[in-house]
């Protein structure tokens, strides 16, 4: 049960995170890559802060560094990616993108489970289908730099959902996140906001960071690295079809059987990652009042 919850979760959160991507395309014409990033980073740590309103003094002095670095994280995988999707296709960025969860996978996987990430890892070749050549070597550069990111973001996710309660840890990190960002592009991008722009900024925060990282939060309470990376597989598939059918990037034949191989090991990712029940989600009756970070026991959200 924990395994089907949990992937539920990571699903509903790479639909969110790729339609806010797709609605995010949208405001590069206006404000840019890096003004698009800081702004729904800026508004989704306003909002996670106010309505979670965190309480530092129940943070160990660990979790509370680890919602440092995943603030930090958080933001150079936003801005990355941003960068990326604005001189890539959407479903080519996040192919490249999932290079990060893929290795999570292969490097925490069970022996038996590592048929997994080697399917999803010829689906990534097909979606991209890098003997054409004609990808933008700096697009490519970020989405790899993202990927990096997005395997840091993983590890760190799971041990904030670990050693603290609730979304908590979310409304730490997020801010920290906002924080970051309004250091690296604020001053460039806040004179060309406007009034409109903003307010539109608040209402794709919530789609995209909020929900979706708040989703991925809980899931990887309940999936092991290994399959939640695995299970990140989808994303370029997603990320394919909403390019297809919001930004009417059309796919070719290749990236279309790729959906099929990385779809497949989506499924197998689901079925045997789920978590003991002893070590489920804080503050549920099975679980323990905190349990231990950074074990290897059966246990990230970017764009």
């Amino acid at each position: 049960m924990n395994s089907r919850v949990g992937a539920s979760q990571a699903v509903a959160a790479m639909v969110l995170v790729q339609l806010g991507l797709a609605v995010s395309v949208e405001l590069l014409d206006s404000i840019g890559a890096e003004g698009a990033a800081w702004l729904r980073l800026a508004w989704a740590g306003v909002l996670l802060f106010v309505l979670v309103r965190p309480r530092f003094w129940r943070f160990t002095r660990s979790a509370l560094w680890a919602c440092v670095a995943l603030g930090v994280v958080t933001a150079a995988i936003t801005m990355l990616f941003m960068a990326a999707i604005a001189r890539l296709p959407l479903g080519t960025a996040s192919a490249l993108e999932f290079l990060g969860p893929l290795g999570v996978a292969v490097a925490r996987g069970r022996r038996a489970t590592r048929i997994f990430p080697v399917l999803a890892a010829a689906g990534v070749v097909l979606l991209t289908e890098p003997w054409h050549g004609g990808a933008d070597p700096v697009g490519v550069a970020y989405a790899l730099a993202a990927a990096g990111c997005w395997a840091a973001y993983i590890l760190l996710t799971q041990r904030v959902g670990d050693e603290v309660a609730g979304l908590s840890g979310l409304a730490v990190s997020m801010p920290v996140a906002a924080l970051v960002a309004t250091v690296v592009a604020g001053p460039a991008v806040i004179g060309a906001m406007s009034w409109q722009v903003l307010l539109g900024g608040a209402a794709l925060a919530v789609l995209l960071p909020v929900i979706p990282f708040s989703l991925e939060l809980s899931a990887l309470r309940r999936l092991s690295t290994a399959a939640f990376g695995t299970l990140m597989s989808l994303e370029p598939a997603f990320a394919l079809v909403v390019g297809l059918l919001v930004l009417h990037q059309v796919p070719g034949v290749l990236p279309v059987v790729g959906i099929g191989f990385v779809v497949a090991a989506g499924v197998g990712a689901a079925r045997t990652g789920g978590r003991p029940e002893s070590l489920a989600e804080p503050g549920l009756p099975a679980a323990p009042p905190v349990a231990v970070a950074g074990s290897e026991r059966p246990a990230r959200a970017c764009g």
